[in-house]
């Protein structure tokens, strides 16, 4: 500051990261954007929490403070799924873990106000975005109120939030008070009362909650079949509020006490909420807390190609702080040569939330704007070795994917354009991705271009040519992609293709694979204990596995994150992509400790650790044949002796590290061998 003559910062941010000065750091970008606009921006890194004299290191700023909890969200971040302490922290130097407190978000707030009374706080970032409303704590095992009522923040941005933040800023410049902020997309701030000029319409009248045979919703006329009506938003509306439809429309959820002591009226607002997503026909919402008002406008407008472009082109210096020194911070080894090309996701996963952040409206980089990108990484990181380590975002293969029709996509309501199967008005045309991947991986010094982002098999296998320039290109001898589970019924609450579209797949990149001359091997995520899964559907997918000789080293427990819809399945037991019916079936949940780690052991079946739990269960469900040596056999009956398991252990190691296939079962050409 005394460098560039300043004597005070229009903005500081706080953020629980360590400072990378990289597009893919919400931070970094934030910083540039606002650096950009004109404003004095100062940067406080993961500050020391218990007291507030690292919050006064930059003095007071003249605008406000804005508060994030980083990349990740503060709780993921520290704990496992098992809700056991992590070990690690990938935004921290060296990976060192305990930089950030729990809920960082509302304890760096605290500590804002603390040192600084007066200044506003805007609170923002992945965090905050999830916790917009009351919403299942799955740490503390209850319902939380809405961070901006716990934090004391003046206000809350959610999602992408230049736009937001930009406006926020310049209207703070010109002396606008900030509780006089209430129009912007994309915010949450608190109210007293409800506006003369909006009609309030209770969310009990959009999604009945009732019996089974309760009268249908405006909701479910919204279909695969209606979505292609121009004028489907306008009769939605005239069902919704038939007396006052020239005036805004603002929905009222269940408040934070109803939602806290109902789990019917907590799925029913996990639905309502999810249901006005799409920032075309989406409405605000208000949820009580107390005698306080939250009010959430809708989603940010996606960001054109063109603003999307200018972010992504600011000066980054794509490198850490060098105050850390010679420290490394994992998340930045990972990504630093990677090159992030969209935002969005409408596959609509329940389990996953860029919806509720990101949105499922893709938003594009131009292709000149991001070969532009791959030209600066070659020409000004010192690391480069001439491989771009990926090139995708949310998704792998969404680029430029997008509704056929502009008015069918601004009046759509449906939480997903590939589920149960691909709407017949997406466009699934992946040539301008294949043309991009060829472009780059044709710069000179790029040597090679890998694809490391998630991908969407089942929208791959729309366009083989998009397949076979993947598998012979710009894979690594191993492809991750994630099926997530066999069963239909698991696979119906996650919102995810059946495991025909795997197969269909895979066929795929088997043959180009071999065309190519290539041994490459796809390694299949799994997701255990998700919301929806029987006991018999794991042991299902435990035979899958050993049938196709798969031995998955590291899987994952289903994490029940806030705000995504299966966390409302696993808390009520209802399902919220069908209308709440208190008198319906419940979805299968998967609550205990001991199941949870049995259905990850299902996962684990060749693990001897997991042999008698597995061996216990099998006798339960009547499956004693499963039980001995054969390769029909799921596990042995017996423990292998001590003296063993170093031979079973370093099988284990081999089989993950070097094929991530079971050589024992699977009858494939094995990996060459080392010299």
């Amino acid at each position: 500051m005394d460098q560039l003559g300043w004597d005070a910062c229009d903005i500081i941010i706080v953020t629980g990261d360590a400072y990378v000065d990289h597009p893919s750091f919400g931070m970094a970008v934030i910083g540039r954007v606002l650096e950009a606009q004109g404003f004095r921006v100062g940067i406080i890194a993961q500050p020391n929490w218990h007291n507030c004299e690292d919050f006064k290191r930059l003095g007071q700023p003249t605008l406000f403070f804005g508060v994030a909890a980083g990349n990740m969200d503060s709780m993921i971040n520290r704990y496992t799924a098992d809700r056991k302490r992590r070990n690690d922290d990938a935004y921290t130097p060296d990976g060192k873990p305990d930089h950030r407190p729990d809920r960082a978000v509302i304890v760096y707030s605290q500590r804002v106000r603390e040192a600084f009374k007066d200044s506003p706080i805007v609170i923002g970032g992945i965090e905050a975005s999830l916790r917009r409303i009351a919403h299942y704590d799955y740490w503390s095992e209850k319902i939380r109120r809405s961070v901006l009522m716990d934090s004391r923040a003046d206000l809350l941005l959610f999602g992408n939030a230049e736009r937001a933040i930009c406006e926020v800023a310049h209207r703070l410049s010109r002396g606008d008070a900030v509780d006089s902020i209430r129009d912007i997309r994309g915010i949450a701030f608190k109210t007293k009362s409800i506006p003369s000029n909006y009609t309030l319409v209770d969310s009990s009248t959009i999604d009945v909650i009732g019996p089974v045979d309760a009268q249908p919703n405006p909701y479910e006329m919204v279909t695969e079949e209606t979505c292609d009506s121009k004028d489907t938003q306008t009769q939605v509306v005239q069902l919704l509020d038939p007396k006052h439809r020239d005036l805004p429309t603002v929905i009222r959820i269940p408040s934070y006490d109803q939602v806290s002591n109902d789990p019917a009226l907590y799925a029913h607002a996990s639905r309502v909420l999810h249901k006005e997503t799409n920032p075309h026909n989406a409405r605000p919402l208000v949820q009580r807390h107390g005698d306080t008002d939250v009010w959430i406008t809708p989603p940010p407008i996606p960001l054109t190609t063109e603003e999307l472009d200018w972010v992504f082109e600011l000066p980054y210096q794509r490198a850490t702080h060098p105050s850390y020194g010679t420290a490394k911070i994992p998340a930045f080894e990972m990504i630093q040569h990677s090159v992030n090309i969209m935002r969005g996701c409408f596959g609509g996963c329940t389990f996953c939330s860029i919806t509720e952040h990101e949105g499922r409206i893709i938003q594009n980089r131009s292709e000149e704007s991001i070969l532009k990108e791959i030209e600066r990484i070659r020409d000004t990181s010192k690391t480069f070795t001439g491989v771009i380590s990926d090139l995708g975002g949310p998704t792998a293969n969404m680029w430029r994917l997008a509704c056929k029709d502009p008015k069918i996509e601004a009046s759509c309501r449906k939480l997903s354009c590939v589920f149960p199967g691909i709407c017949k008005n997406l466009n699934t045309d992946q040539t301008p991705l294949i043309q991009l991947y060829r472009k780059a991986r044709s710069i000179p010094g790029v040597k090679k271009v890998l694809i490391a982002s998630g991908l969407r098999y089942d929208i791959a296998v729309e366009t083989p040519e998009y397949v076979e320039e993947l598998v012979t290109h710009h894979v690594g001898g191993y492809l991750k992609i994630a099926p997530e589970h066999t069963e239909q019924g698991p696979l119906s609450a996650m919102m995810k293709p059946g495991i025909g579209t795997y197969d269909r797949f895979k066929k795929l990149f088997d043959k180009y694979s071999k065309k190519a001359g290539k041994e490459q091997y796809l390694i299949p995520y799994f997701i255990a204990a998700h919301p929806g899964t029987e006991d018999e559907d794991m042991l299902n997918l435990a035979l899958w596995l050993k049938r196709n000789g798969f031995r998955a080293d590291q899987v994952q427990t289903f994490y029940p994150s806030p705000m995504a819809t299966a966390t409302a399945m696993y808390h009520t037991g209802f399902n919220p992509l069908k209308p709440v019916r208190r008198s319906g079936p419940k979805i299968a949940r998967v609550q205990k400790l001991s199941q949870r780690r049995l259905h990850k052991a299902f996962l684990r079946y060749h693990d001897p650790d997991n042999w008698p739990a597995l061996r216990d269960t099998l006798r339960a469900m009547g499956r004693k044949d499963l039980i001995g040596y054969g390769k029909q056999h799921l596990v042995p009956p017996r423990q292998p002796p001590q003296r063993h398991r170093s031979l079973v252990d370093h099988k284990q190691r081999f089989a993950t590290q070097h094929t991530g296939i079971d050589p024992v079962n699977q009858r494939r050409q094995p990996p060459k061998k080392r010299r």
